[in-house]
């Protein structure tokens, strides 16, 4: 990265990079028993709901020049932050597994070897991206994209080539429950965006085009799944490319495109560690989380993601809603508490715990709207509630 920070389209460059995925084609295969009309309503509206967040996430970063878990610091503490820190560690390493463990069964379905061989294949180019360095991949990620960019139309064309079949709403999803998994997957970049928009040349800018970038291509992403479970009827994108003969072309999508979006999850992984202790080595870290989530994705099962998704929306809604409330709302940017923010740290709890409960609740846009919108309002009352304590306290001594 040069002095001056990075462009507005190196930062596209890398967002679109994690949304030609494989799992957000995947993803997109649930939607199909609403039809192809209401899972896209659903799909384009989760993505504005979760592009929005990300943005507000990307621009906190982006602004005060810090990763998306020191940002977490000014909300929560420093000692607070560790809680999101190694949570976030946590979730990369399960993105990192699903996400190689998905290219590698997508690459058996094209090749058959064995869908470990290929899991350590794309662990060890995973591996390679990290060792590499976001500096240093810039010509070998530009000509990356434009491949899998003409690829991904190609795909797209062969999908949709056919003629539409006639499929209604079965009533196995409900609309809601489709718009929150469309937002959970934006939801799970927001621990992450910062770490990229810190070092912007231009942060509302940098950070727009990163929204912008990631959830047209993310739309794409999705759009192509249900397109392949309606009018394909498969949900196996490897059948898809096997019977539409793209072979080896088909099989450099799924590689690539996994091992792209895959290094942004270790990549992270390397920073966010950081956050929890200043000893440890950013890219080393990054290279251990790679390497376990290879393992992982080696040694086990990883067919259903929806409950994953839902834990992370459940962890980090309520987290960017009271940063949020904090830094564009209270306005508090200056200064950080060296322990605990216990306050915030007790309203994450509550929004935590309301999330959860509103997944028995059906609603038009899903959980992470009303989450977010309930934790900025108990999180604005109990520091109005504080400030007036503080004062009190202050005039009485």
């Amino acid at each position: 990265m040069n002095k001056k920070g990075t462009s507005n389209f190196a930062n596209g460059l890398i967002w679109f990079g994690a949304g030609v995925s494989i799992a957000e084609i995947l993803t997109g295969t649930y939607f199909a028993s609403l039809g192809f009309g209401k899972a896209m309503l659903a799909i384009i509206i989760g993505h504005v709901i979760g592009g929005a967040l990300m943005y507000f996430a990307g621009m906190i970063g982006a602004k005060e020049k810090k990763s998306a878990m020191e940002t977490v610091k000014m909300s929560f503490g420093q000692k607070g932050s560790i809680l999101f820190s190694a949570l976030n560690v946590i979730q990369l390493v399960g993105w990192t597994a699903i996400m190689i463990y998905d290219g590698a069964l997508s690459a058996n379905g094209i090749i058959s070897i064995d869908y470990r061989i290929w899991a350590a294949v794309i662990g060890v180019l995973v591996i390679v991206w990290v060792l590499i360095g976001l500096t240093n991949l810039g010509k070998i990620n530009t000509v990356a994209m434009a491949g899998l960019f003409v690829l991904s139309i190609v795909l797209f064309v062969i999908v949709f080539k056919g003629e539409m079949p006639v499929v209604t709403d079965d009533g196995s999803m409900s609309f809601g429950a489709a718009v929150e998994l469309a937002v959970a997957m934006p939801l799970s970049w927001l621990p992450l965006i910062s770490d990229y928009t810190r070092e912007a040349e231009k942060p509302v800018g940098a950070t727009f085009t990163s929204v912008v970038v990631y959830s047209v291509v993310s739309i794409f992403m999705y759009t192509i799944g249900v397109g392949a479970a309606i009018y394909t009827g498969e949900g196996d994108i490897a059948a898809i490319m096997v019977k539409a003969g793209l072979g080896i072309v088909g099989l450099l999508i799924i590689v690539f495109s996994t091992v792209t979006t895959t290094f942004l999850d270790a990549f992270s992984g390397g920073v966010s560690s950081v956050s929890i202790s200043k000893k440890i080595p950013e890219k080393w870290a990054a290279v251990v989380v790679a390497a376990v989530g290879t393992v992982a994705a080696i040694l086990f099962p990883m067919d259903n993601i929806t409950d994953f998704l839902y834990l992370i929306g459940s962890v980090f809604a309520p987290m960017i809603a009271i940063q949020i409330a904090d830094y564009f709302i209270l306005k508090k940017a200056d200064f950080i508490n060296k322990g605990f923010n216990w306050i915030n740290l007790v309203t994450w709890l509550v929004g935590f715990v309301a999330y959860r409960l509103l997944m028995y609740v059906d609603t038009p846009v899903g959980n992470t709207v009303p989450d977010m919108v309930v934790t900025i309002i108990i999180c604005l009352i109990v520091n109005a509630l504080a400030g007036k304590v503080g004062a009190k306290n202050e005039k009485n001594n």
